[in-house]
């Protein structure tokens, strides 16, 4: 089998996108930062941040539809331009000094909406182009490629903030540029061959719930990451408040935020030995109890404690998405992967824009160690639900991709890249 790093479709995917993701969480912070410039308002910051944040539950199932009916290429291209569209009008505005508040809001959120589309569309991307046996590897150089990118774009964006408030957005405009770049050079079609399907919309969308709600672990870990995300994307926003409140700059906050990346990589670069070694549900259970560990920080939530309570679950969290992002896209049927895997990050992301914005109003009505601690609440009980669920404690072994020959390989063999 054809090793990864020799995989020419699979390195150009990972090399524009690593440089997309680059863009993307230097803006991450830039939003932020921008808002409260202008605003002095941390629930005016959580509003933007939600906005940018809820199309994912909105458009998640539709998106999966229209990823399995379309050229998933073509698709992802599109919503690359739209991004880098909307990018360039915030840059656009600063430069006129005619950008407001609810128009940072309504472009974080035309932004978010491409992002879903192109993101359950590159699952199927990442299916034709990888066998189904190396998916789980697959998953673990995304995630290291994430960690990677997470390491030098939040300091990246909060160096370049400080230089000027347009930069991050210039560069995330330009970094959706390179992406269309890698993905119209790519060769491997990005969906088998297959008929339209002329079923209503609805109806293909209960078949993608169906099949995903049938398999009871890929049901629970969904279910279980939607209470988690809720909690650690309102951390996000109490973090650079907090900071804020405590005298750093940008600059500062982004070369915090890089230590995380520092932990992800490192668990990210772990993540295949850690897979072999340990069994999906060891993984899901550590991974749980290390994230109840925040609640800790309700006792004194200066930024250097919340970094601290976090590092854990930055090692940790790669090697448990890698196993159930790769378990769950290869074994489902490519003309449902756009479906199962809508189904499954809308679960997942379900409560996550309201995150920021309940952090937000909490912050702004209360306190730091409230919020802390209603945030560190919900991450106790998701552990404990972890622990209890029998789906979790019956979880699959990824040896069973080894021992299914009905797993498919990539639609046409990719060529491959000299060492």
């Amino acid at each position: 089998m054809t090793p990864l790093r020799r995989n020419r479709d699979f390195v150009l995917l990972q090399i524009g996108q690593g440089l997309s993701v680059l863009g993307s969480t230097s803006t991450n912070i830039a939003y932020p930062l921008l808002v409260l410039s202008e605003t002095h308002s941390p629930a005016k910051a959580g509003v933007v941040a939600f906005a940018n944040v809820l199309p994912y539950p909105l458009f998640a199932l539709f998106a999966g539809v229209v990823a399995d009916r379309v050229d998933r290429r073509r698709l992802m291209i599109s919503m690359d331009v739209v991004r880098a569209l909307a990018m360039a009008s915030i840059v656009a505005g600063l430069a006129a000094d005619l950008l407001t508040f609810w128009q940072v809001a309504a472009i974080a959120f035309i932004e978010g909406t491409a992002f879903v589309f192109f993101n359950i569309a590159e699952v199927g991307a990442l299916r034709s182009v990888v066998p189904a046996r190396q998916l789980p590897a697959a998953a673990a150089a995304e995630q290291s490629r994430y960690a990677a990118v997470t390491l030098v774009g939040p300091s990246l964006g909060g160096a370049l903030f400080g230089l000027g408030r347009a930069l991050p957005f210039l560069v995330d405009a330009i970094s959706y540029v390179f992406s269309i770049v890698t993905l119209a050079w790519m060769r491997t079609p990005f969906q088998e061959t297959r008929e339209r399907d002329r079923a209503p919309i609805r109806a293909q969308m209960r078949e993608g719930i169906s099949w995903l709600w049938s398999n009871p672990y890929l049901r629970t870990t969904a279910l279980i990451f939607a209470a988690g995300n809720f909690a650690f994307s309102g951390l996000f926003l109490v973090f650079i408040v907090v900071a804020k409140e405590h005298g750093l700059s940008s600059a500062a906050i982004g070369l915090l935020i890089g230590i995380f990346g520092i932990a992800s990589l490192a668990g990210s670069l772990a993540a295949p030995r850690v897979t072999r070694r340990f069994s999906m549900r060891t993984i899901m259970y550590g991974n749980e109890w290390l994230g109840a560990a925040i609640i800790l920080c309700a006792i004194a939530p200066g930024p250097y404690v919340l970094l601290a309570c976090v590092l854990p679950i930055a090692f940790v969290g790669p090697s448990l998405n890698s196993v159930v992002i790769g378990y769950r896209t290869a074994i489902t049927p490519d003309h449902l992967v756009g479906r199962v895997s809508s189904v499954a990050r809308t679960l997942a992301q379900l409560a996550s824009p309201l995150g920021p914005l309940v952090a937000g109003f909490l912050l702004a009505t209360s306190s730091a160690e409230t919020t802390m601690l209603v945030l560190g609440g919900i991450t106790v009980a998701v552990a404990v639900w972890t622990t209890a669920s029998p789906s979790i404690r019956n979880a699959p072994s990824l040896s069973d991709l080894d021992d299914d020959p009905s797993l498919p390989a990539p639609h046409a063999a990719p060529a491959t890249m000299e060492a």
